[in-house]
C-alpha cells in the first residue's frame, strides 16, 4: 500500500511541478499572418516568454503557407525585416512549430513576425504582433 501511495504521489508531484513550470512561461505576444508577395499565408503565431528569460516563437496548428523555397522566421518592425533575427526554416508548411529566438534579440523591439523567403528576399506572411 505504502508503494502504492508513494508511486501516486510521485506522479502527482511530477505533474505539479510540469504544470506551474509552464504557468510561469506565457505569452508576451501574439497575431495573425496574412500573406504576402501574393503568396497565401493563415494562422496565429505567439511570442511566448520561457522560464528561463529566452523566447521561443510559437506557430498555431492552424499555421498554413502555400509553398516557397528557403521559407524562414523572423522578426520585422514597420514593414522592414531584420535578418539578423533569423530563427531557421520552416519545419513544415502547415501545422505547429516553435523557433527559438536568438539570444541578443529582444522581441520587445519588433512588431511584426515574418516568414520571409531567404532565397529570393521577400516576404512571404506577415504577422502584426502585440
Amino acid at each position: 500500500m505504502f508503494k502504492v501511495l508513494s508511486t501516486v504521489f510521485a506522479i502527482a508531484l511530477a505533474g505539479f511541478i510540469a504544470f506551474s513550470n509552464a504557468a510561469d512561461a506565457g505569452a508576451v505576444a501574439s497575431g495573425t499572418f496574412t500573406g504576402a508577395s501574393d503568396h497565401i499565408t493563415t494562422g496565429g503565431v505567439e511570442v511566448i516568454k520561457n522560464d528561463d528569460g529566452s523566447h521561443t516563437v510559437v506557430l498555431g496548428a492552424d499555421f498554413s503557407l502555400d509553398g516557397a523555397p528557403d521559407p524562414r522566421v523572423g522578426f520585422g518592425k514597420d514593414g522592414n525585416y531584420d535578418k539578423a533575427t533569423g530563427m531557421g526554416l520552416l519545419k513544415s508548411l502547415n501545422g505547429k512549430q516553435s523557433f527559438t529566438v536568438p539570444a541578443g534579440v529582444d522581441p520587445a523591439d519588433y512588431n511584426q513576425v515574418y516568414i520571409w523567403c531567404l532565397k529570393f528576399n521577400v516576404p512571404l506572411g506577415v504577422a502584426a504582433i502585440n
